[in-house]
């Protein structure tokens, strides 16, 4: 038992040493990350606030998607949702339309204008990505899509303590 408490606190430092440097390395994606989305939400509309890309992102990946589903995917308020959503529909990117199967909902799609000022942000965004992975193997980006994807998954089925 003696031999296993040792192991297990001569590993704590390596542990936390570990994660400190996942930390750091996330907190300089997300500032990068924030950045870009300002830029590119200014390239699909100069009045866009940057937390609205990632809203049109995921409603042109799944048109007809409902509002409150929208906002639990987030995790935001259906207020906070309402008001975003209304400013995108202001701005002619997005439309809404009554959901047949339940009266207080709404499914929303991107309009042909927000179609193709997010299409042409996505094909800008992919191209500063190629380049900025230009070293990398096809192998390599495929990995860290896995990586991310399996992230984004347990960041979501994990709630942090307030």
């Amino acid at each position: 038992m003696q031999r296993f408490l040792c192991f297990w606190h001569q590993d704590v430092p390596v542990v936390d040493e570990q994660f400190r440097q996942l930390e750091r390395e996330l907190g300089l994606l997300l500032r990068r990350a924030q950045a870009s989305s300002a830029a590119i939400s200014r390239d699909v509309h100069p009045d866009l606030e940057p937390a609205a890309y990632s809203l049109l992102a995921l409603i042109a990946a799944a048109p007809g998607v409902r509002a409150s589903d929208l906002a639990m995917t987030i995790g935001v308020g259906r207020g906070t949702m309402s008001r975003q959503l209304a400013r995108l529909g202001a701005l002619g990117l997005v439309s809404r339309r009554p959901d047949p199967d339940d009266y207080r909902g709404q499914l929303l799609e991107l309009t042909d204008e927000g179609h193709r000022r997010f299409d042409s942000a996505q094909q800008a965004r992919r191209a500063f990505l190629r380049q900025a992975l230009t070293g990398w193997g096809e192998a390599d980006v495929v990995a860290l899509a896995r990586q991310l994807a399996r992230l984004n998954e347990d960041l979501a089925a994990t709630r942090r303590p307030h």
